[in-house]
């Protein structure tokens, strides 16, 4: 098990951010969490994992679409903590709309969060790395293979993976090493309000059985694991694996599979087609 000293981790007050910090906390490691805010059930969360593992964490402010305001955040992890030996961008949105639903300004956001977010996190961290530390990404199984209603989030998530993907041609020569994170559905907060009611397309929910869902201990535990393990890219959980290996090799069969199931459901719920 890979003892990290320092990480920085944005979107560490819930879902992944929050399940990765506390485990990093545990194992008597220094963290220190990139928000817009934090509960106090996370702030809790955070302290009795520092207590078990006597480790330190810290939480300072930062708004992933704002490069100054993250480098600022950054620049004050490191005059406190150290230099990082481990960062993690986490923090990201999420819009389940069909092309047709989604507008301009929707659009804007998701990829200037979870696609602009990634590379400011990066700019802002890479400089303060040097060789055997690692840069991990949270992607998503979207950004490779996307679905039906992810219009904005699979093409940001598609742009994370291609962000990583060239940081690991520019970095790891140097030693540095690049993780992308490729997870399915995991039950975080974030995938909770995109399931209430009216927040999301019904097709693209029931196309999410094909990759399954994932408890976010489960994820976290495997995630961490590929970090540690110096992995490039990471997929937690079987059937998420699965999808992905025969999205990558048979392709044409993965797009026919997607599309009976999406012309089952869009007549399920009564959905006009062309021509009808």
């Amino acid at each position: 098990m890979t003892q990290w000293q320092h990480t920085i981790i944005s979107g560490g007050g819930s879902g992944l951010g929050l399940g990765l910090s506390q485990r990093l906390l545990r194992r008597g490691g220094k963290v220190s969490v990139l928000d817009l805010t934090m509960s106090e059930e996370a702030r809790s969360a955070l302290d009795l994992a520092a207590t078990a593992g006597k480790g330190t964490w810290q939480i300072l402010e930062a708004d992933l679409t704002d490069q100054s305001g993250v480098t600022t955040a950054v620049a004050q992890a490191v005059k406190a903590f150290g230099q990082p030996d481990l960062c993690v961008n986490c923090a990201g949105v999420l819009i389940n709309k069909t092309f047709a639903d989604t507008t301009s300004a929707d659009f804007a956001r998701v990829v200037e969060v979870n696609l602009t977010g990634s590379f400011h996190f990066a700019k802002a961290v890479l400089p303060h790395l040097v060789s055997g530390s690692r840069l991990a990404l949270i992607a998503s199984i979207a950004g490779l293979t996307s679905s039906y209603g992810y219009t904005a989030y699979g093409a940001s998530k598609f742009g994370v993976v291609g962000l990583a993907t060239t940081l690991r041609y520019e970095y790891e020569p140097l030693g540095i090493g690049i993780t992308c994170v490729c997870p399915p559905e995991v039950k975080t907060p974030m995938v909770a309000t995109e399931r209430a009611p009216g927040n999301a397309d019904p097709i693209s929910l029931a196309l999410k059985d094909l990759a399954g869902s994932l408890e976010a201990d489960y994820a976290c535990d495997g995630i961490l694991a590929g970090i540690d393990a110096g992995k490039w890219q990471v997929v937690p959980g079987v059937r998420g694996k699965l999808t992905v290996l025969i999205a990558r090799h048979l392709p044409g069969g993965f797009f026919a599979l997607m599309k009976f199931n999406i012309q089952r459901l869009m007549k399920k719920y009564g959905r006009p087609q062309l021509g009808s």
